[in-house]
């Protein structure tokens, strides 16, 4: 069975600092482009970044571009999302996604291959 797990989600001042993270198991994820949507109340679930397989250059929403680090560790299955400078309109439900295409696609939507159950991150004026 293949999972997605999330974790790191919290409360942080605006300003500041979260790392989530997310563990992938279930399968060897060979290929597969793995990344972060997020979904704020009342909004659809929103493209954040993704990283390839190979890693090479990442992709960003202009929204958190400067911001927001994407990196991932193969051996381990699991990607990291750093993200600094965070503002309180960076609050939502941050979503784990794994999927074979490609990376620079995904800001096309969330139609992804596997999805995680998601994590909070509150981000406080």
């Amino acid at each position: 069975q293949v999972q997605l797990v999330e974790s790191g989600g919290g409360l942080v001042q605006a300003g500041g600092s979260l790392r989530v993270s997310c563990a992938a198991s279930g399968r060897t994820f060979t290929n597969y482009a793995m990344g972060w949507f997020r979904q704020a109340p009342g909004k659809e679930r929103e493209f954040v970044t993704a990283i390839n397989w190979s890693g090479g250059r990442p992709y960003y929403a202009d929204s958190v571009k400067g911001r927001f680090t994407i990196s991932r560790d193969n051996a381990k299955n699991t990607v990291y999302l750093q993200m600094n400078s965070l503002k309180p309109e960076d609050t939502a439900v941050y979503y784990c996604a794994a999927d074979n295409k490609d990376g620079r696609l995904w800001y096309l939507g969330p139609r992804m291959d596997y999805w995680g159950k998601g994590t909070l991150v509150t981000v406080s004026s």
